[in-house]
């Protein structure tokens, strides 16, 4: 049987505070992440270790203090130079996709810390404008429930596989979806600040693409899927522009894990602050193992998880 690793990174939402002080025991951990925050322009150091769930709640501090971890717990486990080696499929949740495509290769960490700082500061400020938020459905019949989303006006914003719808909309749109939630549901609010991947994201959209137009991708090392629509991207700039759409678009995880199990992933690892897509593998991956790494003191243990599961160097194609 051949073997594939996936790299995945989570999505907003998965941050808890204090969640990066493991990393700060290990100098060269703790060095990249003073280095990400300078190109972040806030300081990412103090949001994973001290400030408190209010604070990296915000959009504008929780996307790149996502990143930034995936980031750290990326190149703690895999030295610059041999991803290729070893993974042969990476993918992220929502803003997790852009920890994704610095891993790939698509843009550099620098490069990757502006764009998320830019797409927090104006999915925050398209926020801002009205009282909107997300909540997850879990269970029932996902007809019965994507009726449910229809019928107050609200949005299917993420598709999470097999149990797990989350909707979005303004917060009068989700009170009215809990009293007529399907049957064999249970609503859960997610902590966002937004309804984020909807129409209400649209103004950020414009930023984005002004920032996109400056930079220079490349075309990913490894395999690359795209939460649009769940396909394997090989063209940088597509993937890029990709990016700049999905702040306004359904995220599309359900496609991402089929089109995993059509490559024979064998193995998934979720990095930092990990646990929900791994949660979610374990619905919808049945026989992938998973890991997920939170801590240095894994590391060991996680680069033998990718040595077990590791098949021939794939490239993009």
């Amino acid at each position: 049987m051949s073997l594939v690793l996936a790299v995945v990174a989570p999505g907003q939402g998965a941050q808890t505070p204090g969640f990066l002080a493991p990393w700060l025991d290990d100098p060269t951990s703790a060095e990249l992440l003073g280095l990400l925050s300078e190109h972040a322009g806030t300081d990412l150091v103090a949001h994973g270790t001290t400030s408190d769930a209010e604070t990296i709640r915000d959009t504008a501090v929780a996307q790149p203090l996502l990143v930034a971890a995936g980031l750290t717990a990326a190149f703690a486990l895999f030295p610059t130079g041999t991803l290729p080696d070893v993974v042969q499929v990476t993918a992220g949740h929502s803003v997790g996709e852009i920890t994704a495509a610095v891993i790939a290769g698509v843009m550099g960490a620098p490069e990757g810390m502006e764009f998320v700082s830019l797409r927090g500061r104006a999915m925050a400020e398209a926020a801002a404008a009205r009282a909107t938020s997300m909540t997850a459905i879990i269970g029932g019949d996902r007809d019965e429930v994507l009726a449910a989303i229809d019928q107050v006006g609200a949005t299917p914003a993420n598709h999470n596989g097999s149990g797990q719808l989350v909707a979005a909309g303004t917060v009068e749109q989700l009170q009215h979806l809990t009293e007529v939630a399907p049957r064999r549901t249970r609503l859960v609010p997610l902590s966002v600040a937004g309804a984020f991947h909807t129409i209400h994201m649209s103004p950020a959209v414009e930023s984005l693409d002004s920032l996109a137009s400056r930079l220079s991708p490349a075309a990913p090392g490894i395999r690359l899927l795209s939460n649009a629509d769940g396909r394997v991207v090989t063209d940088g700039q597509e993937y890029l522009q990709r990016l700049v759409r999905q702040v306004a678009n359904p995220v599309r995880w359900d496609l991402c894990m089929q089109t995993m199990a059509e490559l024979g992933v064998t193995g998934m690892l979720e990095l930092t602050p990990a646990g929900t897509l791994t949660g979610i593998a374990k619905r919808n991956l049945r026989g992938v193992e998973l890991f997920n790494l939170d801590s240095p003191e894994q590391l060991e243990a996680a680069r033998a998880f990718a040595a077990d599961h590791r098949g021939a160097p794939a490239s993009a194609q």
